[in-house]
C-alpha cells in the first residue's frame, strides 16, 4: 500500500466522525459533505509526515472550512430568514441507519440545532468542538483566532444559550410515539381540544417552507399551535411515523410525494416544540427512499 493510498483509508476510517463534526457546524447534510470532501483535498495535497494526530488534524481542517462557511452564509443572508430549520435526518422506526447513528451520537436533535444557528460563527465552533468532542480550548484558539482564553468565554456563552433555550426532551421512545400517535389522530378529526390535550402550554411551532413558499411560520402557545394543526388537517395529508434525528417524528406526503418533515420535542409527556421542513427543493434532496412500505 503506498501512501496515497494509506491516506485514503485513514481518511474513510475518519469520515463519519468529520461528517458529525461538519453537521454540528453546519445544520445542513449537504454542506456537511462538501466540507468533509475539502478535507480530503487538502489532506491529499498535504505532507503528512509531521502530523502526529491525524484526526485531530483533520477535525481541525473541517472546523476551519465549516467556521469559512458559516461566516459565508451570515454575509450572504443579509436578512436572517425569521424561520430555519436545519437539515433532519430520518430514519424509519424500525432502527437507524449505521451512518446516521455516528451523525446523532450524543443525541443531537433538531431543537438543539435551532439554537445553535442563533450562535456566533466563532461561538458556534467554539461550543461544538469542546463541549461535544471535547477539542482542548488551546487546539480551538488558533481557528478562531482567539487567546484559549477568549474561546473559553465564546463556549461559555454557547453554552449558556443552549441550556436556556434548548428543552431537554423525555428520553422514552414508547413514550414519545404516545404522544405523537394521539397528536395526529387528534389533528386528523379535528379535534382542537384534543391537540391541546398534547400541547406544552408553551409550545413552539416553526414551519421553514423556503423562500419561494408561504408555507414559513412561527407559532407559540397550545391554542395557537392547534388552530394551525387543524388548519393543516383540512389538507388531504398523509401521515407517516418516521425517527427524526433519533427521536419520535412524522413525514407528511402529499399525492403521494413527500411533504414535510415534523420533528417532535417531547417534555413531560407534552409536546414542547415542533418544528416542520417544508421547503419543497429541500425537502426533494431528502432520502426518505427509506420510508418506503
Amino acid at each position: 500500500m503506498n501512501e496515497q493510498d494509506w491516506l485514503a483509508q485513514q481518511f474513510e476510517e475518519n469520515r463519519p466522525h468529520l461528517r458529525a463534526v461538519a453537521y454540528r457546524m453546519l445544520g445542513s447534510l449537504n454542506e456537511a459533505d462538501d466540507a468533509v470532501q475539502d478535507a480530503w483535498f487538502r489532506l491529499s495535497r498535504t505532507d503528512t509526515s509531521e502530523v502526529e494526530n491525524l484526526q485531530a488534524w483533520l477535525t481541525t481542517v473541517v472546523a476551519r472550512v465549516a467556521l469559512n462557511m458559516l461566516r459565508t452564509r451570515k454575509t450572504r443572508r443579509e436578512q436572517p430568514l425569521e424561520v430555519y430549520v436545519p437539515d433532519p435526518i430520518v430514519d424509519p422506526i424500525d432502527g437507524s441507519d449505521p451512518e446516521h447513528e455516528a451523525l446523532l451520537a450524543d443525541s443531537v436533535g433538531l431543537a438543539l440545532l435551532i439554537v445553535l444557528e442563533t450562535l456566533s460563527p466563532a461561538e458556534r465552533l467554539s461550543f461544538v468542538l469542546h463541549d461535544m468532542f471535547g477539542v482542548p480550548f488551546d487546539d480551538i484558539a488558533p481557528i478562531v483566532d482567539r487567546s484559549p482564553e477568549a474561546t473559553r468565554q465564546l463556549a461559555s456563552r454557547a453554552r449558556r444559550r443552549v441550556q436556556g433555550a434548548d428543552p431537554v426532551p423525555d428520553s422514552d421512545l414508547a413514550a414519545q410515539w404516545e404522544v405523537v400517535e394521539a397528536f395526529i389522530a387528534a389533528a386528523r378529526e379535528g379535534d382542537f381540544e384534543g391537540l391541546v390535550a398534547v400541547l406544552d402550554p408553551d409550545v413552539v411551532l416553526r414551519a421553514d417552507g423556503g423562500a419561494l413558499t408561504q408555507l414559513s411560520s412561527y407559532v407559540r402557545g397550545a391554542e395557537a399551535v392547534a388552530s394551525q394543526a387543524a388548519l393543516w388537517a383540512r389538507v388531504d395529508l398523509t401521515f407517516k411515523r418516521a425517527l427524526v434525528n433519533g427521536a419520535a417524528g412524522v413525514v407528511t406526503f402529499l399525492n403521494g410525494q413527500p411533504f414535510s418533515i415534523a420533528a417532535v420535542t417531547i417534555k413531560n409527556g407534552r409536546i414542547a416544540e415542533m418544528d416542520f421542513l417544508a421547503d419543497p427543493e429541500r425537502v426533494a434532496r431528502l432520502n426518505l427512499e427509506v420510508l418506503a412500505d
